[in-house]
């Protein structure tokens, strides 16, 4: 079992830059996919970026491709996703979560962090 904590959210101005961080503990972090999901008030769960467990194939989705940067450093046990250009629509409670392999369904998930993009 891995457990996974979420911080780095907060209220940012269009345009501005947030970094969030997934830490994680209780099992090998490194041996994961991982995954960010993000839900949007009012709306389902979106998928925004995975990386495989070596972090040396990051995906996007196209909503974020260019402006969002995901990557991991297994020697810390910690997940990373890198937003810059945020946009109003970018506002959601941003979720880690950690699958066996990228086809797997999420076996763990963080409890969330708010990110805000409002002027």
């Amino acid at each position: 079992e891995v457990q996974l904590v979420e911080s780095g959210g907060g209220l940012v101005q269009p345009g501005g830059s947030l970094r969030l961080s997934c830490a994680a503990s209780g099992s090998t972090f490194s041996s994961y996919h991982m995954n960010w999901v993000r839900q949007a008030p009012g709306k389902g769960l979106e998928w925004v970026s995975d990386i495989n467990s070596g972090g040396e194939i990051p995906m996007y989705a196209d909503s974020v491709k260019g402006r969002f940067t995901i990557s991991r450093d297994n020697a810390k046990n910690t997940l990373y996703l890198q937003m810059n250009s945020l946009k109003p629509e970018d506002t959601a409670v941003y979720y880690c979560a950690a699958a066996q392999t990228k086809y797997d369904e999420y076996a763990y998930w963080g409890q969330g962090t708010q990110v805000t993009v409002s002027s």
